[in-house]
């Protein structure tokens, strides 16, 4: 007997899938069930990043050539701050109007045989007792997960940053970062083009700045579609030197707070999820799309090799794609937490550090090398403007020493523990009550982000430096600048990671000095 697949979600993911399914098992019967109509579509521009499309190309040529009819492509990123530009050559990325890759999606479903449903919400999954699969694929806030209950292990983390996504008729080179410091605080957007005639234009800012500006009178808890008019035409003020006075473009857009998404269990019975359904990643990274038509890749594999037993199709699908999803969303966070931060990054940074800071914040200084040579150059020619040496060579007075370089050591001798290079030594203590102008402090940062706010209550009001160990890479580095940049107090990490990872800790302005794992030295 045939097998009835129903697929709920005619996002990219959804459509994706099923157009896959009907073409790998052609007798199989597929329907797509889609709420909204044919010709809806929310949000404006898809991101892709040329070194992740491959698989996605090789499964259906659908996206590749939606991009090169319709699409827009660049290698340059620009960051734009304080009357300068700034810009990341080597990063190859192409995007396309979401209504547009909607409709060739469409076209190719209908061609491979799917029975599209527009405008047929699926409230009650027993509404489909009469599909053998069904297949959520419905979104971020998806009833068929809602309907699946909490045994699926569903957990949300909301971010602190606000976001509102317009669309421009200014089209811009390639992905742009625009900043902009208004009388209430900052405002950042990412824009980017994505057809002839119109770029995608995401704003973030902070919540305090966003109540200060009189923006939280929108009533954000209204269906979609009223848009908010009162940010749209604040914003058009407030850029209007950054997007040549062209207005902002509305499509249900009103303010929300990022939600990352993470889920143990991706199926229960016959249902099985995929895409926002399940996970999400900060649109920083530009994943979101590409991942739910991976994941519909990888089941559609496995569901066509084990049509007879789909709880061996499932578990092989989720053993598959939830590594792969998680280290999406862990590069993912660093890049969230730098946009929860930005405005303090905008007040600490000059253009140049700003900008190495704002790349270096999910790859190394050799990665960034490899790509733009000339960037790296002009951070490095920064720092010896700013100190007369390379940064790690670069002198650095701490309470009574005086260190030679930012590359120390650590020692545990004798119960004491110090700070060195070479002569220059600085006690240090554990208990912060203790720290004063004289000594330092050796702080342990958490492992989990949730114990940042106890780290923050440890870090005292005077110390002659601050040295964080333990926890995590992002931990550390959330704490060492809380210390440097958020308390005026220098900061030293201890780092396990290698060379790159000391320069780039010290040249982006995230510490002020590096342990090294391997300078760290216990004696008895």
């Amino acid at each position: 007997m045939a097998l009835r697949v129903a697929c709920i979600g005619g996002g990219p993911g959804g459509l994706f899938f099923s157009t896959l399914f009907k073409q790998t098992v052609p007798d199989a019967e597929v329907v797509l069930f889609e709420r909204n109509q044919a010709t809806d579509a929310f949000g404006f521009g898809v991101v892709f990043s040329d070194a992740t499309l491959n698989r996605i190309n090789d499964a259906d040529p659908v996206v590749r050539d939606g991009l090169r009819d319709h699409g827009t492509h660049w290698d340059d990123i620009e960051v734009w701050l304080k009357g300068e530009k700034k810009s990341f050559t080597g990063n190859g990325m192409a995007a396309i109007y979401r209504k547009t890759l909607l409709q060739l999606m469409q076209e190719r479903a209908a061609e491979a045989g799917v029975e599209m449903r527009f405008g047929q919400y699926v409230p009650d999954l027993s509404q489909l007792d009469g599909f053998n699969l069904i297949v959520g694929a419905d979104g971020a806030n998806s009833s068929t997960r809602e309907q699946l209950g909490e045994s699926l292990g569903h957990m949300a983390e909301t971010a602190t940053a606000k976001f509102i996504w317009f669309g421009t008729t200014h089209l811009f080179k390639g992905m742009t970062f625009l900043h902009r410091k208004s009388e209430f605080g900052n405002f950042a957007v990412h824009g980017y083009p994505i057809s002839e005639n119109l770029s995608t234009f995401i704003v973030e800012t902070d919540e305090a700045t966003w109540r200060k500006a009189g923006l939280d009178e929108f009533d954000v808890s209204q269906p979609p579609g009223p848009s908010d008019l009162k940010t749209q035409r604040f914003l058009e003020k407030l850029f209007a030197e950054d997007i040549a006075g062209q207005p902002l473009v509305a499509n249900s857009s009103r303010w929300a707070n990022f939600r990352t998404r993470r889920t143990r269990s991706w199926h229960k019975g016959n249902v099985v999820l995929l895409g926002d359904a399940v996970h999400t990643a900060h649109f920083s990274v530009g994943s979101g799309t590409k991942m739910a038509m991976e994941d519909a890749i990888t089941l559609v594999r496995e569901v066509a090799a084990h049509q007879d037993d789909l709880e061996t199709a499932f578990t092989n699908y989720e053993a598959e794609r939830q590594p792969q999803v998680a280290k999406i969303q862990n590069q993912a966070r660093g890049g969230l937490s730098w946009w929860e931060h930005f405005g303090r990054y905008y007040d600490s940074f000059e253009p140049t550090q700003f900008t190495f800071h704002f790349f270096s914040r999910s790859i190394d200084i050799d990665k960034i090398r490899l790509r733009d040579p000339e960037l790296v150059k002009s951070a490095e020619r920064g720092w010896l403007t700013r100190h007369g040496k390379a940064p790690l060579e670069t002198p650095l007075t701490s309470g009574p020493a005086r260190f030679n370089g930012r590359l120390l050591s650590l020692t545990h001798e004798s119960g004491k523990v110090e700070l060195k290079d070479g002569g220059a030594s600085l006690a240090l203590v554990t208990d912060p009550a203790q720290a004063d102008a004289g000594n330092g402090l050796l702080l342990t940062a958490p492992d989990h982000e949730e114990g940042l706010k106890d780290a923050f209550e440890q870090i005292p009001a005077e110390a002659a430096a601050v040295v964080i160990q333990g926890g995590n890479p992002f931990t550390r580095i959330l704490l060492s600048e809380e210390v440097r940049l958020g308390r005026g107090l220098t900061s030293v990490i201890v780092d396990d990671r290698g060379p790159a990872s000391n320069l780039t800790l010290v040249l982006s302005g995230r510490a002020d000095a590096v342990v090294a794992a391997t300078a760290e030295a216990s004696h008895a």
